[in-house]
């Protein structure tokens, strides 16, 4: 007898887009807290992106360590316990004095907990629970990021207009609170937990046990994977990627919006509407990544990001210009559009040590954010305007794509694990997706 239902897989994948967005919220608060928070302590714009980049760097660095931790104890543990850190840091900066408390809370406590949640999450999800439709499933998670800034840009834009900075940022910390039930109660390990097969494969398949401790399979991954060409490419385009997105446009964009006159909400509406065109271009990535060369498409997405940003200068105004508009469209559709043809880049030539050997790349990510998000302000404060940033994250995003384009097809790596046969009586189940 066959019955029909959906997938396990499905709600697993549902739920951790939830969380994402849940912890996504802070990942939008840089840009509209800038200005208020200069205003209030008179701390130069250097020393708040370089809280910032702090966040950025461990939310990269934490990744790789992440994704053995899961695989040591469990999805839903770690997830739950980052969500409890990006709460307590951005709650705890409503009391803040000093500038080295901001680096603590917004730096540290929340760079750690996002960290603990970053993309390296995503491919650990669609690596135990798909085999079919695997790119298309990462390209959504990723939207996750996309559909959080969405959620809260606007909103903690106009609170922090009508009601001040520290209420946007209790807002974040119930947001990523609120959560935690949620993913204690659905959040699934892994499909032969449930005596199921992946979605897409035919045999149930358990998991194979931690090989040392997560510190250790962590080094140990990124000592092989530093010893490989193709590492070093992926690494070098994708902080690239970070410098380009989280570091320099994330950060800065709505400060030097403002600085043409444009009010703080209305330019924060703009990067919203760059979460918008993300969510369809990260998930059309995904379904573009299952069918042509991941190769390609990473140099074609950042080819295009970098004639775009070449000619962002000109557009700033005081008002959103159709210009503009056309600018925010193109950009956000190519925004993390690379994140899934690079995940599966990392499966290609890594195998089994996929997810953690991304987590390292997207460690690089991060570090490029933090360089750009710290650079940029000090170019700010230096020049008078963010010009020259532009332009250089242009440029080098035109050299990733030339990166991109070096690296060579290979096979896929086989994973070796003993298959357990579904016994004999027991219910057949067909899915649908």
């Amino acid at each position: 007898m066959t019955r029909h239902r959906l997938h396990p897989a499905w709600t697993v994948a549902a739920v951790a887009f939830v969380a994402l967005v849940g912890a996504a919220g802070f990942r939008a608060t840089p840009g509209v807290l800038l200005h208020p928070l200069h205003a209030e302590f008179g701390w130069p714009l250097a020393t708040i992106s370089a809280a910032v980049s702090v966040n950025l760097m461990l939310y990269g660095l934490t990744a790789p360590f992440a994704a053995a931790l899961m695989d040591r104890f469990g999805i839903r543990r770690v997830v739950a316990a980052a969500l409890v850190l990006v709460a307590l840091g951005s709650g705890l900066t409503v009391v803040m004095s000093e500038s080295w408390q901001l680096i603590l809370c917004w730096g540290v406590l929340v760079g750690l907990g996002t960290g603990s949640m970053a993309l390296a999450f995503v491919a650990t999800v669609t690596g135990r629970w798909f085999v079919h439709r695997r790119g298309l499933v990462t390209g959504v998670l990723t939207a996750g990021g996309a559909a959080g800034q969405l959620v809260f840009l606007p909103l903690l834009a106009v609170l922090v207009r009508d009601h001040g900075w520290r209420l946007a940022a209790l807002v974040v910390a119930g947001a990523a609170l609120a959560v935690v039930p949620l993913v204690a109660w659905l959040l699934r390990e892994h499909p032969a937990d449930l005596d199921l097969p992946a979605y897409g494969a035919t045999e149930v398949s358990p998991p194979a046990p931690p090989a040392g401790g997560a510190a250790a399979r962590a080094v140990g991954a990124l000592a092989a994977a530093a010893r490989t060409r193709p590492f070093w490419l992926l690494a070098g385009g994708f902080a690239i990627c970070g410098a380009t997105t989280n570091g320099l446009v994330g950060t800065h964009f709505v400060p030097a919006a403002h600085d043409h006159g444009m009010p703080e909400t209305t330019a924060a509406g703009l990067l919203a509407l760059v979460g918008i065109f993300d969510i369809v271009g990260t998930v059309a990535s995904g379904w573009l990544t299952d069918r042509v060369d991941s190769r390609l498409l990473l140099g074609a997405y950042y080819a295009l990001r970098g004639a775009s940003l070449l000619v962002l200068p000109g557009l700033f105004a005081g008002t959103a210009e159709p210009s503009m508009l056309v600018f925010i469209v193109f950009y956000g559709l190519d925004w993390v559009a690379t994140v899934p043809p690079t995940v599966a880049l990392c499966r290609e030539y890594f195998g089994a040590s996929g997810a953690v050997v991304f987590g390292w790349v997207f460690a690089a990510h991060q570090v490029g954010a933090a360089v750009a998000a710290t650079g940029a302000g000090l170019v700010r404060d230096q020049l008078g305007d963010y010009a020259l940033a532009w332009y250089a994250a242009g440029a080098l995003s035109i050299g990733a794509a030339g990166l991109s384009l070096l690296l060579r097809r290979r096979e896929p790596v086989p994973v070796l694990v003993e298959p357990v046969p579904v016994a004999a009586g027991r219910r057949a189940w067909s899915y649908r997706g």
